[in-house]
């Protein structure tokens, strides 16, 4: 008689995951959930990447800071807008409705523009990792700068990599504990900067500030510099290369935007190989010019080695060229055993041809001509664009009157937008229908236009009835096209709203 399996059931009394007894083969439940948790889940090995010293690590040096700077500085730049306008050059001011950017003002109805910032983009990053992989992530991405700030200070702290290493396997007490608690304290700091100066572009910079601090600024700005100093302070101090991995998309997109030709950190297996250790004055014939020494592992961020090929981990900061470049410097051998290389080059350098670099190729063509046709786009239209706006919205209830003459009349609510800084006089006036007549509540005019102030970043609202007469009546259809015209006294600005006079007909 073979053996039931119960699933479910009690423990053995031996404490192992199965117990037989009498033939019956009893199964631990929570043991063997507990292993298979240990087969699927591994647990996170912290990187403890060490300080590179070259060229690319200057590069990043000069990314972070340059990139920190303008994010930190911005808010407190002045821009002069005249009186009654807000004077910080970049400001999304949510209460007035409006967007400035030095001397661009972007309005509600002008969200188009945000639309064609947004693909311009995401066009230039296409183009940019066409040609040279994920140089975004490696160099300008928030999360890479700030990781690298939060990596500085941690080093700054408590040593480089070995000390580091070292002071984690310490008990928590004494020197560490001090350290630990310098470390997190200036953590929180920057990220509670990065959080704070985040809410100063929604708000006046000078103002929240000051306010900050003694509890008189906006609730908003309480809540989102709490979010922005918490996801800092956990994603750059504790997530860190989990972000790209595992949170990010960009890794899995990039696949599609690459190919043969883009530039790329590569291990140059074809000189590297066969790799292992060298002593001063041993031969260089019959191995390659890798030593293993590991020195592009200690220095990479992520914790990949980069002598195992492409990988999604890979981010492309380019530090191990700099750790490896210093090696072979000191053994005595040609710098670029790692180095930014294409796939094509790579197959060619082992057939021993010259490189062949294709920056122009189907792929770049496309994105440098939708990046190049996008700007244009908005250039020509911040260029060209009017300073007055008109909407028109029609009588619904009744949509025309007859009047005792046999004339019809349709009214209409404009709503003039003055975008200049200055008030503005403009001269409403009409066409489509011969013989039409014009008239505003409020307003003098001559029955063909009507005269309207505004005040400058305002809007006004004005009332008027169009009548057709009684003879033209006969030669209208139900429905005929009309245009209300809005122009400034000066003729610098005009605008245009069509819409259409109801004659009464069925």
């Amino acid at each position: 008689m073979g053996k039931t399996t119960i699933i479910g059931g009690p423990p053995g009394k031996s404490g192992g995951p199965r117990h037989a007894a009498h033939g019956v083969e009893r199964i631990d439940v929570k043991a063997v959930n507990a292993a298979q948790h240990r087969e699927l889940y591994q647990k996170r090995v912290p990187v403890y990447p060490k300080l590179a010293h070259g060229t690319f690590r200057k590069i990043k040096w000069v990314f972070l800071f340059t990139l920190l700077g303008i994010y930190y500085i911005i808010p407190f730049i002045r821009w002069d807008r005249g009186p009654g306008a807000p004077n910080q050059a970049v400001l999304a001011d949510f209460a007035g409705r409006r967007f400035y950017f030095f001397n661009i003002e972007i309005w509600p109805q002008e969200v188009y523009y945000i639309t064609g910032l947004l693909m311009l983009a995401a066009f230039g990053l296409f183009l940019a990792t066409a040609l040279f992989g994920r140089v975004w992530c490696g160099y300008a991405c928030p999360q890479t700068v700030w990781t690298d700030l939060f990596i500085a200070v941690e080093r700054m702290v408590e040593g480089d990599r070995n000390a580091r290493i070292k002071l984690a396997r310490q008990p928590l007490r004494g020197k560490k504990l001090v350290k630990k608690i310098i470390k997190h304290t200036l953590w929180l700091l920057i990220a509670l900067m990065t959080g704070g100066v985040f809410v100063l572009y929604f708000h006046d910079a000078p103002t929240v500030v000051r306010g900050f601090f003694t509890g008189h600024a906006p609730p908003s700005a309480y809540l989102f510099a709490a979010l922005l100093t918490f996801t800092t302070y956990s994603l750059a101090g504790f997530m860190r290369e989990q972000v790209c991995t595992f949170m990010c998309p960009w890794p899995r997109i990039q696949g599609a935007l690459t190919d043969e030709d883009s530039f790329e950190v590569t291990y140059r297996d074809w000189r590297g190989e066969p790799r292992g250790p060298h002593k001063k004055g041993e031969p260089w014939e019959g191995r390659g010019d890798c030593i293993d020494c590991k020195q592009c592992v200690a220095v990479c961020p992520m914790g990949i080695d980069i002598r195992d090929g492409d990988q999604l981990e890979c981010i492309n900061c380019a530090l191990c060229i700099d750790a490896c470049n210093a090696v072979m410097e000191k053994v005595g051998r040609p710098k670029w055993l790692i180095a930014y290389d294409t796939g094509r080059d790579r197959i060619r350098a082992r057939e021993g041809l010259p490189p062949e670099h294709h920056f122009i190729r189907p792929r770049t063509i496309l994105y440098g001509f939708l990046v190049t046709a996008i700007a244009a786009v908005m250039l020509y239209g911040l260029t060209h664009r009017s300073t007055v706006d008109l909407n028109s919205l029609r009588d619904r209830s009744p949509t025309f009157v007859r009047l005792s003459d046999g004339s019809v009349r349709n009214g209409y609510t404009l709503k003039i937008l003055n975008k200049a800084t200055e008030p503005r006089d403009y001269r409403v006036s009409v066409s489509g229908i011969e013989g039409m007549t014009l008239k505003a509540v409020g307003l003098e005019g001559d029955g063909k236009s009507v005269l309207v102030h505004a005040d400058p970043d305002k809007v006004r609202e004005v009332k008027i009835y169009l009548t057709v007469p009684a003879d033209k009546v006969r030669t209208l259809k139900a429905s005929t096209p009309i245009s209300i015209i809005v122009e400034e006294k000066s003729g610098k600005a005009r605008a245009v709203n069509k819409t259409v006079f109801l004659s009464g007909k069925r």
